[in-house]
């Protein structure tokens, strides 16, 4: 049968390449070659006999029904997982305090934190998704276990860190102005993103006022959509029905980088050792991370 054929590293490939839009960097990830990745999705792609992925300007993104596919897939490779985990370490109970940035708060980690759930039933999670600063504070208070953050808001190690881009976006319908100076829909004066947006257009030497300011991200979607200014986001926070990526044809400065990390003490129970092997699976991180 074709399903005996489809291998459990074929699936991490498969979802790897659709999380990441891109060939290239997973390999760079992965430590393979891209040619190699290439040849892997060409034979998943005539095992299943169906385009699996449809090419971007900026990478690669799942077709209709390659989306079909990713959606089993995940749910194979999270059975799998949970259930090596749990036979391996059943009867692991207790709290963890995890913080999470709001910003890249995505449906990968929310469908982490299902997993350890499931896998760790007796596990009680405190799960507190607050703007970067906020977190870093928290952290320097003790008051978390576990923090996806950005590297800048604390001075301690990451036990991995990955790149998030973000990219200039606006409403379907907006239109920019060249004649006036940028109306921008921004974090907090504190973010690290806006911070960085500003550097850029100051560089660029493009004249911008704050047309909003917010720290919730679905705020920012909410003024973006509805034509208040042009803000940064990341890609899986993009709502393509109703928001389109400005090209650096409009003088705007390319996408920026803001890398993140995981973060968790040094004196670590089984508790958060379990929470943290169930994170590093849903990651974008190397493959020597996820053995540390």
């Amino acid at each position: 049968m074709i399903s005996e054929q489809i291998g459990l590293d074929l699936l991490r490939t498969y979802v790897a390449v659709c999380r990441q839009g891109s060939l290239s960097r997973v390999a760079a990830q992965t430590g393979r070659t891209q040619s190699s990745l290439s040849m892997q999705m060409r034979r998943l792609e005539g095992l299943l006999q169906r385009h699996l992925f449809q090419r971007t300007g900026r990478g690669v993104v799942p077709t209709a029904e390659g989306e079909l596919f990713l959606g089993y897939a995940t749910r194979i490779l999270a059975l799998g997982d949970e259930a090596v985990a749990r036979l391996q370490q059943a009867g692991i109970g207790g709290g963890v305090r995890i913080g999470l940035a709001e910003e890249v708060t995505t449906a990968a980690l929310s469908a982490a934190l299902g997993r350890l759930h499931r896998t760790y039933p007796d596990i009680s999670l405190d799960a507190m998704v607050e703007h970067s600063v906020a977190l870093g504070r928290l952290w320097s208070e003790d008051a978390l276990d576990v923090m996806i953050a950005p590297t800048s808001v604390v001075t301690a190690d990451a036990l991995t860190t990955w790149n998030v881009e973000l990219q200039w976006v606006c409403a379907q319908d907006y239109v920019l102005d060249q004649e006036r100076p940028l109306d921008l829909v921004a974090f907090g004066a504190t973010c690290p993103w806006r911070r960085r947006m500003i550097e850029a257009l100051v560089a660029a030497g493009r004249q911008h006022r704050i047309a909003l300011s917010c720290q919730s991200i679905t705020g920012l979607q909410a003024a973006i959509e509805n034509g208040l200014g042009i803000g940064l986001l990341p890609p899986e926070s993009i709502r393509t029905g109703s928001m389109r990526v400005l090209k650096t044809s409009t003088g705007l400065p390319e996408p920026l980088i803001v890398q993140y990390g995981l973060y968790a003490h040094d004196r670590r129970t089984a508790v958060v050792n379990a929470a943290l092997d169930i994170l590093l699976k849903d990651l974008p991180v190397a493959p020597e991370a996820r053995a540390a």
